[in-house]
């Protein structure tokens, strides 16, 4: 009688054991197939914004070339993706690749459309509210919260050496420079310290910094 329990009660284990790794394996592959749904739908939708929108303003043709670009690389994430993270990253790509497409409406002077999920790159950073101009070892950089003349590349919002930089339109991407070339590392945080440390920046513009704040501090959602 003790066998039988025995055998009765390891075979209710070897069950149960048997059930919950097939529970566990049916929610990891359901948990699969909805993010690569929500990743394949923001695709979808930056490659219809991708192929509907011209333009030929300085300020729309660059956004439309970043995402365009966002577009590419987010379909070969796709391609490669297998596992969770694997497709929010193609996720968080396409979004980027939508912000940098709503720049582009908004330069073009139409409709940007719903908001956007928020980057998670972008956390933290916040946006520009006021125009900027500094000079840097003999350059001008400018930087605002609007697409112009003297600013046609938008930011989505990021960080550059672990330092928050706003979205907004610049003068030039100089992030992009300084990331591409070991000697611009230092001349892009010298641009990034221009802009937005209160140690160089104009007085009059010091929005969510205190007096000799650390720009390398956490900025919070606050507006720059």
């Amino acid at each position: 009688m003790e066998f039988l329990l025995a055998v009765i009660l390891v075979a209710l284990l070897v069950g149960g054991l048997v059930w919950w790794r097939r529970e566990s394996a049916a929610r990891e592959a359901r948990s699969l197939a909805d993010v690569r749904a929500d990743a394949q739908r923001w695709y979808e939708r930056l490659g219809g914004q991708v192929m509907n929108l011209h333009g030929d303003s300085p300020a729309v043709r660059q956004a439309l070339v970043d995402a365009g670009e966002r577009y590419n690389a987010a379909g070969s994430q796709l391609e490669q993706a297998r596992t969770v993270h694997q497709y929010r990253l193609a996720r968080e790509t396409a979004l980027e690749g939508l912000a940098y497409a709503r720049a582009a409406r908004i330069a073009l002077g139409i409709d940007p459309g719903p908001e956007l999920p928020p980057l998670a790159s972008a956390e933290g950073t916040g946006q520009l509210t006021r125009e900027r101009e500094v000079n840097v070892q003999g350059q001008t950089f400018r930087a605002g919260p609007q697409p112009g003349q003297g600013t046609p590349y938008y930011y989505p919002g990021g960080r550059y050496q672990g330092r928050p930089v706003p979205a907004g339109w610049y003068s030039t991407p100089w992030w992009k420079t300084a990331l591409g070339a070991g000697a611009g590392v230092l001349g892009g945080m010298l641009i990034a310290d221009a802009l937005f440390s209160p140690a160089f920046a104009d007085p009059g513009y010091q929005e969510g910094f205190g007096d000799g704040a650390d720009f390398g501090g956490d900025f919070g959602g606050g507006d720059f």
